[in-house]
């Protein structure tokens, strides 16, 4: 698998101070069957709040492009995703959506979850 975690930019989020959503979908995710080599397809959905940092959308299109060589499975490509996102971004809570299409007769949606420590304590009160 490549190292295509630098692929990611990010921008100062101009609005720190709120909490509020960004959403991305990218119905023409791509990777490969670690069995067959045989390619799968996926609508990836980002959901975050940011904090400090957002996600630039030509790096987040070119890192999600990387995959359509690596063999990975549905779990681990969801959450290498996640894990990459949250390092770039520092955001305050993420959520990544994972919906592959059908094979062999078997639909999957993998979600992988983030809750930073801060936005935890914020949120139970």
């Amino acid at each position: 698998m490549s190292n295509n975690i630098n692929l990611l930019e990010t921008f100062e989020n101009q609005y720190p101070e709120r909490d509020y959503n960004i959403i991305h979908t990218a119905p023409e995710f791509t990777s490969l069957c670690p069995k067959t080599g045989q390619p799968d397809f996926a609508t990836i959905i980002i959901e975050y709040i940011p904090d400090k940092l957002c996600i630039e959308l030509k790096s987040l299109k070119l890192y999600l492009n990387s995959y359509r060589s690596d063999g990975i499975f549905f779990e681990s490509v969801t959450n290498k995703i996640l894990d990459d996102l949250v390092k770039a971004c520092k955001p305050r809570y993420m959520l990544i959506t994972a919906d592959f299409n059908v094979r062999g007769g078997i639909s999957s949606v993998i979600e992988a979850e983030y809750i930073s420590e801060v936005f935890k304590q914020k949120e139970s009160f």
